[in-house]
């Protein structure tokens, strides 16, 4: 499991690092980062803990950063340049998960897009990069920001998830006006006398939250959530499985710079005004896509047995023609086996296409089915 960055650089260091050491984390590289994968309980039981109760991760690595304007019409406008969603008829206190586009339609980055609640940040947008991402994000930004509208870094805040079904009963004890909240809605909220801002969100297919919070804040809050005796700290590792469970694609495997939103099964991410008025870079191709049907489609795969087919492992169909690979794969605790993601020729997408993942030489039986793997339980 990893995601791009500089080797030449050194690793950063997250504001948890101690506390992550503490716990006994097994650290490791992540997007330039020395982050935990695990913790003394193992992946197993940390995604277990996460589907039946709450689990706290630390997602400082990613990128958080303000594009800021004279008013939302205008921070709107020039951020619909960069990507499919509709950012202009956001709601105060709405988030939207969208992707960053290159010219010819292919993935740069994915990311969530926040419009604050608060009226006097009306000229605002608060952005989540994934953190492998986030200087070449910047940078692009940069290069194509217009008169009036500005890139800011929030380099001193740190992030947070809680995630689970306990989730909300747990930070509610913190912050009873968390309950209410509903799934994409985002608002800033005192945790414990804590300032942060809280979207309810995630990237496990559970119910859940995203706590921003300044960097001087983040070791009182973690010990703070932590002291909950239904959360458990859960590391990179369960992450990855349970995101994969979800059927939620991760940067840099699943969808990346030649992968189109279409492709990728990310078209209900696009809102009918943008396909209807265009003005995003790929226009041509993604509409296109939309109207005649991408040439590859991103599915899931349920292979027979207890072999994974990991990352790479070629799709064939059963008399050994190469229709695809495999983008993501591995044991899913909950499912109670192997599960994969992976890109195949649209003529063998449909569900309970029977197809071969080669391992190791070897052909492994698998089916095309929906996704996710396991149901999706956020509060809508």
């Amino acid at each position: 499991m990893a995601e791009a960055a500089d080797p030449t650089e050194p690793l950063k260091r997250v504001p948890l690092h101690d506390a992550h050491v503490a716990l006994g984390a097994r650290i490791v590289p992540f997007a330039g980062y020395e982050m935990p994968v695990q913790y003394r309980d193992g992946i197993i039981a940390e995604h277990g803990w996460t589907r039946e109760k709450a689990g706290l991760f630390d997602v400082s690595h990613m990128g958080q950063a303000r594009i800021v304007a004279a008013d939302h019409e205008a921070a709107a406008r020039f951020l619909e340049t960069l990507v499919p969603a509709d950012i202009l008829n956001l709601k105060p206190g709405q988030q939207r998960y969208t992707q960053l586009l290159n010219e010819q339609g292919g993935i740069l980055d994915d990311l969530m897009v926040t419009r604050p609640v608060d009226p006097s940040l009306d000229g605002t947008l608060i952005l989540v990069v994934n953190a492998g991402c986030k200087d070449h994000d910047y940078r692009h930004i940069e290069t194509l920001l217009t008169e009036g509208v500005a890139l800011h870094r929030d380099d001193d805040r740190a992030l947070l998830a809680l995630q689970g079904p306990g989730a909300a009963a747990v930070l509610a004890r913190l912050a009873p006006e968390a309950a209410a909240m509903t799934f994409m809605s985002a608002r800033p909220l005192p945790i414990a006398g804590i300032p942060a801002h809280v979207s309810r969100s995630g990237y496990t297919g559970e119910d859940g939250y995203e706590i921003s919070v300044a960097n001087r804040d983040a070791r009182a809050l973690w010990d703070k959530l932590l002291a909950d005796p239904d959360v458990k700290p859960i590391g990179l590792g369960a992450r990855d499985s349970l995101r994969l469970e979800a059927g939620l694609p991760l940067y840099g495997h699943d969808i990346n710079q030649e992968t189109s939103p279409v492709e990728a099964g990310l078209t209900w991410s696009i809102q009918r005004r943008r396909r209807e008025e265009g003005g995003f870079p790929g226009q041509i191709r993604i509409l296109n896509e939309i109207a005649r049907g991408a040439l590859r489609r991103r599915v899931g795969l349920l292979p027979e047995g207890r072999q994974p087919a990991r990352e790479g492992a070629e799709i064939r169909t059963r008399d050994g023609q190469l229709v695809g690979e495999v983008t993501s794969g591995g044991f899913g605790p909950t499912v109670g086996g192997p599960v994969a993601m992976g890109y195949v020729v649209a003529e063998f997408s449909g569900l309970g296409t029977e197809l071969d993942l080669i391992v190791r030489g070897k052909a492994i039986p698998a089916r095309v089915v929906t996704l996710p793997f396991t149901p999706h339980r956020y509060r809508r």
